[in-house]
């Protein structure tokens, strides 16, 4: 019956052999599934997955069985070529990653450049984008576009560099993160960018789904509230910032925030905050909040 209805509504599409169509699947409702994409995976020679595993259950829920091809970041370049060989063959092929969007913070890119350099058809169907749930509710109204920086380096100085750069910009920037580092990017989202609202979307789509809008500066807090809130993956939307007052400043000055890391290793949080206060001239809610998100850093990336 849903094979039959995807057949009515998107059979009169142009489908051609030797073909590559990169396939939006479900990020874990599985009633997302589009009635195209459903017609396109009931069509094609061969679907090439990002674990075969999850492609198969996916297929299997639909009633579909294909000949699968693992393609994943770790044999994108190999399992490539085999996908091209069939291609050549004339036959058509779907890419589906685990969930989501394929070749958006998942494996894909490389396989959609070989095929565009072999001259082959490429074929988007569009559909589930956990980037693209979250901006739709984030209800930032300043913002007049996004940066989609997926998953951050894992830590060290390629990681400061990156977040810096981002925060740099005045669009929004959605970031992907596991639950095992998510109070980790929360520190540093606390620490700096702190005023910006941030929408932090958990588990999207699924049972246990939550979205909140808050200051960053009290994501940490947020996290640690409950021990659920930690669960999950996450997708977080951090709002562009607020337009410039004339000679504000958008964060504490270097010179504050060194004197306050500094004063931080050898006193209490208030007495470093005091002080730091006194030397920089500073606010001192800045500062304490400041001191509250590098405390949260240091103590999660100990963990």
């Amino acid at each position: 019956m849903l094979l039959r209805a995807a057949a009515a509504a998107a059979g009169h599409q142009r489908f051609e052999a030797g073909a590559l169509y990169v396939v939006a699947t479900p990020i874990g409702n599985l009633a997302d599934i589009t009635l195209r994409a459903l017609h396109v995976l009931a069509r094609v020679d061969a679907v090439a997955c990002e674990d075969t595993r999850v492609g198969a259950a996916l297929l299997a829920h639909y009633g579909l069985t294909k000949p699968l091809v693992a393609l994943h970041a770790h044999n994108e370049h190999a399992a490539s070529e085999a996908v091209l060989e069939r291609l050549a063959r004339g036959e058509s092929v779907a890419f589906v990653s685990d969930a989501g969007t394929p070749a958006v913070s998942d494996p894909g890119a490389v396989l959609v450049a070989a095929a565009a350099a072999a001259g082959r058809r490429i074929v988007p169907l569009p559909g589930p984008s956990s980037a693209l749930a979250a901006l739709s509710v984030a209800g930032d109204a300043r913002s007049v576009g996004f940066r989609m920086a997926g998953f951050l380096p894992s830590k060290g100085a390629e990681r400061a560099a990156r977040l810096h750069a981002l925060l740099a910009d005045d669009m929004a920037v959605v970031i992907l993160e596991a639950p095992h580092r998510i109070e980790v990017l929360a520190g540093e989202l606390a620490l700096h960018a702190a005023a910006r609202p941030v929408t932090l979307a958990r588990e999207l789509t699924k049972q246990f789904e939550s979205i909140i809008t808050l200051p960053a500066c009290e994501l940490p807090a947020w996290l640690a509230g409950d021990a659920n809130r930690r669960r999950g993956e996450f997708t977080l939307v951090v709002h562009a910032p607020a337009p410039r007052a004339a000679g504000a400043a958008d964060e504490l000055p270097a010179a504050a925030r060194h004197a306050l890391a500094v004063l931080l290793r050898e006193l209490p949080l208030k007495q470093a905050v005091a002080l730091a206060a006194e030397i920089s001239g500073a606010p001192r809610n800045a500062l304490y909040a400041c001191a509250l998100a590098q405390r949260d850093v240091s103590a999660a990336e100990e963990e």
